[in-house]
């Protein structure tokens, strides 16, 4: 990896982890189904309206309608509409963890349904990881997490595994904005008759709840997209995954410095050990450089 990729891998993750203390923000003072949908249907349309200034169309393969119909059930409604509707009870940082553990699910349910074969850096980085998880889950149960709350994350964590490997053969090919646009659509619609049907809508306005509407908007809702897919595109989707493994430091640390969120001594230690399971699984995905006769005569 160049600096580059490095500086937009680094700039992806902090984006995205800190989704979940504007999260937290909103659902403090908005609906959560209501304010998600809303924000999709913002997201969305910005995100088609630029693919169609890049002339982008509506035109796209099999696989690429799969993508948008899974990927916005699974992804939008199913995976960040239970964590919103979580954060009321859960903390942000502990909601980003659980979040963070969706490239050790997504390797376990593909050994498991699969039967992908796992190099054994893999397998230790499985056990790690989850070994980490249970750690952190095991200290906040004992200090009375909500169940409900935890069980909705577990929910939305697997579910954004399986949608990662319902599609994992689909390609955005030179669609990619406009199908996340659609996406984000379509996490709209399937959001939308919760929300009327459950939710009041009871607005508490301020300029915490508008501020962190808007940056999480632009900034995961759109920004982190443009910069992944960039991402992609320069060193490819395996190496650039490997950046997941930052999420759950960033996620806690963003939470403890905007939200005051306390970490006890085995949330840091769980921390670190899903963080280093993560990155083992994520490495070992990557494939050795071929060796040129260039580098064999060094």
């Amino acid at each position: 990896m160049d600096i580059r990729a490095i500086m937009m891998g680094l700039a992806f993750a902090v984006m995205w982890s800190s989704a979940f203390t504007s999260a937290r923000i909103i659902v403090a003072d908005a609906p959560p189904m209501t304010a998600l949908a809303i924000r999709f249907v913002i997201s969305g349309l910005m995100a088609m309206g630029l693919a169609r200034m890049l002339g982008q169309r509506i035109r796209l393969t099999r696989g690429q309608w799969i993508s948008v119909v899974v990927f916005g059930v699974c992804q939008n409604a199913l995976y960040l509409g239970l964590n919103f509707i979580a954060m009321q009870t859960i903390e942000a940082g502990f909601a980003s963890i659980i979040a963070s553990t969706m490239p050790l699910i997504v390797g376990l349910l593909g050994w498991v349904v699969f039967r992908d074969r796992l190099p054994m850096l893999a397998v230790v980085g499985l056990v790690v990881g989850f070994a980490g998880v249970a750690l952190i889950m095991g200290s906040r149960i004992s200090g009375g997490v909500d169940m409900y709350g935890l069980i909705l994350c577990v929910i939305a964590a697997v579910a954004l595994a399986v949608a990662t490997l319902s599609v994992r053969t689909a390609s955005g090919g030179g669609n990619l904005l406009m199908v996340v646009g659609l996406q984000m659509l379509v996490g709209a619609i399937a959001l939308a008759p919760f929300a009327l049907a459950l939710e009041p809508f009871e607005v508490n306005w301020n300029t915490g709840l508008v501020a962190a509407f808007a940056y999480t908007t632009l900034v995961p809702g759109l920004a982190a997209t443009w910069v992944w897919f960039e991402l992609v595109q320069r060193i490819g989707a395996v190496r650039a995954a490997t950046f997941h493994f930052l999420n759950p430091f960033f996620g806690v640390a963003i939470a403890a410095v905007l939200l005051g969120e306390q970490l006890g001594l085995l949330d840091v230690i769980g921390v670190a050990v899903v963080t280093v399971g993560i990155l083992a699984v994520q490495l070992s995905k990557q494939k050795p450089a071929p060796v040129t006769a260039d580098r064999a005569a060094t």
